[in-house]
């Protein structure tokens, strides 16, 4: 029997750099983990092939089988060189008409695609899906990552993924409970405060939820929210939300996880991971350093903070689903496949916001201005470039008469960021350049919300990425190579 030590870090899962396994030193440090106990890893970033390598030698010395979990949203290709690319979920919710039988076919085999790199790479826990409806069109970490606004929407999308996810033998991630899509702050930066009631979240923001528990999702992600009609403290340390709402309410008896423990909105509280705990978590996940929260635990149990029952019962339910992890053997995906899945899906995803598309107006790219804003830290337009290379920044633009013109806003929702919009600034000049062009099409790559201040423009175009594929995808639309047969999966007011 493990003694209290190895049944505590059987608790947490620690964070690997995958860009950071080549250096010895640094391996080390993770396999003194692995001998420690630790639960499991999220593994960010690194080359797919050196990562399964290292994440092979990691289970090779594991007296318990790791967990091994990874934000793959978009597929493997997020976190890894070398693995496929796909869409964001909205995008997905975008491409897919669920009443359509070869769309929802080419979403099976999408999801088993994702899937089957997840094995490949070594990865048994999908931190997915996204269950979150986007209900705050400011929603500066969430946006894009939700399928919808709609909570029928986001419950079908998370039940498939689910299903297909789990059949292959590996442990889906409901997140973010209770939800995290009615915000306009970013929890990685502060904490976010959802006024409403219990009565308010069933209407809408537990649906998917509710949905994936009777799904048998293997896994929940507590979200760090804050919802003071029901608690003080934030959800991921609420014994009210988790225990008495999840567990006892809802039913739920499978891994409940925190949101990670290294983001800000936990930082005005003190012995988190023993709050967390005491709420009725399992798993303490990406802690700032694993050693010294398991010390926090150990020592909260000797203090009398938690009892031993309490471990207890969180260890035999992580004990109960690491029995349940399959082992592989070696597969051989077909990336090349995997990779046309991920372009038929961005070409199908292109959605024709508001008016026509003349192409006319935009046949002869040489005679049209290519306007582009946004992250600019973030912006490849090389392929953009291909079809029109006198592409210009916005603050850099001079107009000319009669000016037919492309305008391309790229936003990223990544965390830490604040924000998945433009600038107030850069708004205001697309917006004068527009009211003095001929002809103008505005694309969003990234949010569509951002197309909200532009209702002038000739063409609202959104492609939901900022990615290369979604701008060749676009421009397969633009030169009329294809349709545009997205469809819009959120609501947006036009000001």
């Amino acid at each position: 029997m493990l003694d209290l030590n190895h049944r505590i870090y059987q608790l947490i899962i620690s964070r690997i750099d995958g860009d950071n396994i080549r250096d010895s030193s640094y391996r080390e440090k993770m396999h003194g983990l692995v001998r420690k106990g630790i639960g499991g890893f999220i593994i960010l970033g690194g080359n797919k092939d050196e990562v399964r390598e290292f994440i092979h030698s990691l289970q090779s010395i594991s007296d318990i089988p790791p967990f091994i979990a990874s934000d793959i949203e978009r597929g493997a290709g997020q976190q890894f060189n070398g693995a496929t690319h796909f869409p964001s979920m909205m995008a997905i919710a975008a491409a897919i008409n669920q009443n359509d039988s070869s769309h929802v076919q080419l979403l099976d085999n999408y999801i088993k695609t994702v899937a089957e790199e997840a094995i490949d790479i070594g990865i048994n826990m999908p931190l997915i899906p996204v269950l979150d409806i986007n209900l705050n069109p400011d929603n500066p970490i969430i946006c894009t990552r939700a399928f919808s606004d709609d909570p029928q929407t986001v419950s079908w999308f998370g039940r498939k993924y689910i299903d297909i996810l789990q059949d292959a033998g590996l442990i889906s991630c409901a997140k973010h409970f209770p939800g995290h899509g009615d915000t306009a702050i970013d929890s990685h930066i502060s904490l976010p405060v959802i006024n409403k009631s219990e009565e308010d979240l069933m209407r809408a923001d537990l649906i998917p939820f509710i949905e994936a528990i009777t799904s048998g999702v293997g896994s929940i992600m507590m979200g760090h929210v804050r919802i003071p009609s029901i608690d003080t403290l934030p959800a991921s340390l609420s014994n009210k939300i988790v225990t008495g709402i999840l567990r006892q309410k809802f039913g739920y008896n499978g891994l409940v996880m925190t949101d990670a423990l290294n983001m800000s909105a936990l930082n005005e509280f003190e012995d988190i991971p023993v709050k967390c705990i005491d709420a009725g978590v399992d798993i303490i996940l990406h802690p700032t350093d694993p050693i010294k929260t398991a010390d926090e635990l150990i020592h909260a149990v000797d203090t009398g903070m938690l009892t031993e029952d309490q471990i207890e019962t969180a260890f035999q339910r992580v004990m109960q689903y690491k029995s349940l992890l399959k082992t592989f053997g070696h597969i051989n995906p077909d990336y090349k496949k995997h990779k046309d899945i991920a372009e038929n899906l961005f070409n199908t995803s292109i959605t024709l916001v508001s008016g026509k598309h003349d192409s006319t107006a935009i046949i002869d790219f040489n005679n049209v201005d290519l306007i582009f804003t946004g992250d600019d830290n973030r912006i490849d337009i090389s392929t953009l470039k291909k079809y029109m290379p006198h592409a210009v920044h916005i603050s850099h633009y001079k107009q000319t008469v009669n000016s037919k013109i492309i305008i391309a806003l790229f936003t990223t929702v990544a965390a830490w960021q604040g924000s998945s919009g433009i600038r107030d600034d850069d708004r205001d000049k697309i917006k004068n350049v527009i009211s003095n062009a001929r002809h103008s099409i505005v694309i969003s790559f990234g949010s569509p919300y951002v197309l909200r201040y532009f209702k002038k423009a000739d063409t609202l175009i959104a492609a939901y990425d900022s990615s290369l594929y979604a701008q060749n995808a676009v421009f397969e639309c633009l030169k009329n190579n294809k349709g545009f047969e997205g469809s819009l999966p959120v609501k947006i007011d036009f000001f």
